[in-house]
């Protein structure tokens, strides 16, 4: 069983001749309480896909479905009643920009629950629960995001995403804005969720905070997944010169990083 499964997604960008492809051919399953590794750099088409299982971006062809149920001709309706019962959540790169800062913690973490018509005192006491799940004092609950550390913010906007008890969960860079002491505390997080039975994508351009997680790895390059595989494969053995490019660059992937001429070779296969 499969929890998101994409099947030769297309997505484009523009009209005429501004238009451009943003993703080629996408295909990639996550099973429950799986973790996936998205890696790519800049502009590879991370969050387009991201966003085309959303719902906020169209795609242009392919095939996606969300916990058995197919969403690729889903009109914006269709989108807002799945996204209303909660499925499937996103977690941004910034807090701030999913936790409103003129509202108390407590509010930005039951809206989900309110506008699925749970009663406010049963939304606030559910939210009490959940906030030691992601290593939080329920006395944060009356402050404002801007009370809070870097840290703590990123671990409300996790909880705000579970409050749901979402299958799916797509985190966006959700670490890289944070010091190693956050970004640790954030990871050990996400690693007590497999147990859940929650299904996350992990989006990130740094390999090394993702194959301590993630069960399986996708690599993205120019728009297109050109290596999926175990996170163990993917960084022993990688096939795709892009892939071995990222792995010679991160030192903590190995005993030390590849020499200047291994990675202008590599760099040369990409662009050949």
């Amino acid at each position: 069983m499969t929890v998101l499964r994409i099947t030769d997604l297309d997505v484009h960008y523009g009209l005429g001749r501004r238009r451009r492809q943003a993703l080629k051919g996408a295909s990639l399953e996550v099973r429950p309480g799986e973790v996936v590794g998205l890696i790519g750099e800049t502009g590879s088409g991370k969050s387009t896909l991201a966003r085309a299982v959303l719902g906020l971006v169209p795609a242009s062809g392919g095939r996606i479905v969300i916990d058995g149920e197919d969403v690729s001709g889903y009109r914006n309706r269709q989108w807002r009643s799945l996204r209303r019962r909660g499925v499937v959540q996103y977690v941004f790169q910034d807090p701030l920009r999913s936790l409103d800062p003129d509202l108390p913690v407590v509010d930005s973490l039951i809206e989900p629950l309110l506008i699925q018509g749970v009663p406010r005192e049963e939304a606030v006491a559910k939210a009490r629960t959940f906030l030691p799940k992601v290593r939080l004092d329920p006395e944060l609950l009356d402050r404002l995001p801007a009370q809070l550390s870097g840290g703590q913010r990123q671990r409300v906007a996790v909880a705000r995403a579970l409050i749901t008890e979402p299958k799916l969960v797509i985190l966006d860079e959700p670490v890289s804005a944070l010091d190693a002491a956050n970004r640790v505390g954030v990871l050990e997080i996400l690693k007590d969720l497999r147990a859940t039975g929650i299904a996350l994508v992990f989006i990130s351009h740094d390999l090394g905070s993702v194959a301590g997680i993630a069960d399986r790895v996708a690599v993205l390059y120019q728009g297109e997944l050109v290596e999926v595989g175990t996170a163990r494969e993917v960084v022993a053995t990688p096939r795709h010169p892009y892939t071995r490019l990222l792995i010679s660059s991160a030192p903590t992937l190995r005993t030390a990083a590849a020499g200047r001429a291994e990675r202008e070779a590599l760099r040369a296969l990409l662009t050949a």
